[in-house]
């Protein structure tokens, strides 16, 4: 991606697309040499710093670009020119000539080609775009079919302004709500360690309501139908009688058994649970000791944004890169030729790749500040900054690590974005079995990406504790996941789902002050849209926030499986897990011994953890 990006500077990129250039080859603001063949080209234009276009109205929509002649101009016309006069005196006063470079500034009001040499009248006063160097309409009014076709969803143009006045008449509530979703995310992640084992036994207590009122109603229905007296029922309407009573019966079986299989899982995961609520509990106390956990979606998104800003500037630089070709109306264009044209494919996947490696980083950025604060005994001993301590080990020893996770991600991804591109080309277009097969593959991909997602994030994880590679880490991770199966699946459920109530609640919070707030508002008379926009706001930063969250309890959780697969609390081998995982410990092994096994499941002596992570 360097490469690319020199390749667009050296090539005279960089200088076309901030400086500009004329239909003729020349760059704006400098000297330039003659191309073969090709008039009007090698001028100097050194006073010349603008480019203006003749007709800047005259939009290509399907090509996205201007089909008009450009010039380099020493000024932008402020004011509009009507008549050629205009233009003219305009040249004379300020040195600026904005016929072409074959017709002098005296000949723009005498001369037969001015019609086509000159501007299209009137000339629409202008401005420079700043750091572009091109000379824009300041009243945007004939960029009208470029406007047309952002508000079509729109039939009626009052409903347009009467939402945009909303939202203008809103920007302080808007503004302070946001805020307030803000606040109200870090006060969440704060004392979700307090009321976690509320929200469990909220979610047991509705899913198991829920599950015998269903199978209830369905059994009370299926006994009334078979009750009513068939006698009073027409012969035409006796079978499908019948068919609801017999569709009845099916529901009622189906839910009995849902119900049955639902109580045995949970008779199965109930003490699962009881992990879920203990590793929350203490990633509670992991963002009390480590509060710079809470500022990584800033950084992270941060760091896409220069990302992505450099990734589309390359990008522009390669749309002006390349060799001068004359096109069909005798103008110059700039295309590359050969293998080089095929760049930007290169481009594009490392726009993917890298923007996983920046997540990757944030993931390993916040294992190894968990790893660190779990293994360390007394927290009093913790690191100044164990986030930046974090930082200085994955920019010393794993970032390789990280390139090969976040590369295996881009391999999955890629073709599944590439299916979803062939999908919506030929949608309408391919039979029912090319769809299905079509949409199958692309599903498949997904899951595969979720999959590979997930084991890179615990990938990291025990990296940050054994200081292994990639492949390592993620073979022992991927271990430890399998034999603690339940587990997994209980935090993944339970815990994800505590985590979906959590942004309800934001966004329910915030929503409702909206509407008080938005309600007292009488400037305006629409304000769904701003209340839209406080709400998707709101869901994002409790994402951002809860999704942090999520992750430490993910770390947190391999940490006690390693702890408890490596250590067993006898001298020697003491655990390093917290007060609350240590009673979850204590009460499996008194369940245990109650039911007459005993001692501690794996006691294995294993290989052991790296020195760096147990001297932390």
């Amino acid at each position: 991606m360097g490469f690319i990006c020199g390749f667009s500077v050296a090539t005279g990129a960089a200088a076309r697309l901030v400086s500009g250039y004329d239909s003729y080859g020349n760059i704006c603001g400098q000297k330039n040499a003659k191309l073969e063949a090709i008039p009007n080209s090698g001028m100097d234009h050194t006073h010349r710093k603008y480019v203006f276009f003749l007709d800047p109205c005259n939009l290509d929509l399907i090509n996205r670009k201007i089909k008009s002649v450009a010039l380099c101009v020493a000024a932008c016309p402020r004011q509009e020119l009507k008549t050629l006069s205009d233009v003219q005196k305009f040249a004379e006063i300020n040195g600026s000539a904005l016929c072409s470079y074959d017709l002098k500034p005296s000949e723009y009001t005498t001369s037969s080609k001015a019609s086509v040499l000159c501007p299209k009248l009137p000339v629409p006063a202008s401005a420079p775009i700043p750091f572009f160097h091109r000379c824009a309409p300041v009243n945007i009014s004939c960029y009208a079919k470029f406007a047309e076709a952002l508000i079509t969803f729109v039939s009626d143009n009052s409903v347009l302004h009467r939402l945009i006045s909303g939202v203008m008449t809103s920007k302080e509530i808007i503004l302070g709500l946001c805020l307030l979703s803000l606040v109200l995310s870090m006060i969440l992640m704060v004392i979700i360690r307090y009321i976690s084992r509320i929200l469990v036994w909220i979610l047991t207590i509705l899913v198991i309501l829920g599950s015998l009122g269903g199978t209830g109603v369905l059994w009370w229905l299926y006994a009334k139908q078979r009750r009513s007296p068939k006698e009073a029922v027409i012969p035409e309407q006796l079978q499908i009688a019948e068919d609801n009573l017999r569709a009845l019966l099916i529901y009622a079986i189906s839910a009995t058994v849902f119900t049955v299989i639902l109580f045995l899982i949970m008779l199965v995961m109930r003490k699962r649970v009881a992990l879920t609520i203990a590793l929350f509990h203490v990633a509670g106390k992991v963002f009390i000791h480590l509060p710079l956990l809470v500022f990584q979606p800033f950084w992270t998104f941060f760091a896409l944004v220069l990302f992505w800003v450099y990734w589309i500037m390359t990008l522009l630089f390669l749309g002006t890169a390349g060799s001068a070709v004359q096109n069909d109306q005798g103008f110059v264009e700039f295309r590359v030729s050969g293998p080089l044209q095929y760049m930007w494919w290169y481009h594009l996947v490392g726009l993917i790749w890298i923007s996983e490696f920046i997540l990757a980083c944030q993931q390993m950025t916040v294992a190894g500040a968990v790893v660190t604060y779990y293994f360390t005994r007394d927290k009093r001993n913790l690191p100044f900054t164990p986030i930046l301590a974090s930082v200085n080990r994955l920019i010393r020893y794993h970032l390789g690590t990280v390139a090969k996770g976040s590369f295996i991600i881009t391999l999955v991804k890629i073709p599944r974005m590439i299916l979803m591109y062939i999908h919506s080309q030929l949608k309408g277009k391919e039979n029912a079995c090319a769809r299905c097969v079509l949409k199958s593959c692309i599903c498949c991909l997904w899951c595969l990406e979720k999959c590979l997602n997930y084991l890179n994030q615990n990938a990291y994880t025990a990296t940050a504790i054994n200081s292994t590679n990639f492949c390592t880490s993620a073979k022992d991770a991927f271990v430890i996941l399998v034999e603690n199966a339940l587990r997994v699946a209980a935090i993944n459920t339970v815990g994800d789902f505590m985590l979906f109530l959590g942004k309800v609640l934001i966004v329910c919070s915030t929503g409702l002050a909206g509407i008080m707030l938005l309600n007292y508002q009488q400037d305006y008379t629409v304000w769904v849209l701003p209340l839209i926009i406080v709400c998707l706001f709101a869901f994002l930063v409790a994402h951002c926030f809860l999704s942090i969250y999520e992750m430490v309890v993910d770390v947190l959780f391999l940490c006690f499986a390693v702890d408890t697969k490596y250590n067993d609390g006898s001298p020697g081998r003491e655990f390093y897990m917290d007060k609350v995982l240590m009673e979850f410990v204590e009460n499996s092994r008194k369940a245990m011994k109650e039911a007459g096994k005993g001692g501690v499941a794996d006691a294995r002596e294993l290989k052991p953890m790296a020195s760096g992570a147990s001297s932390a």
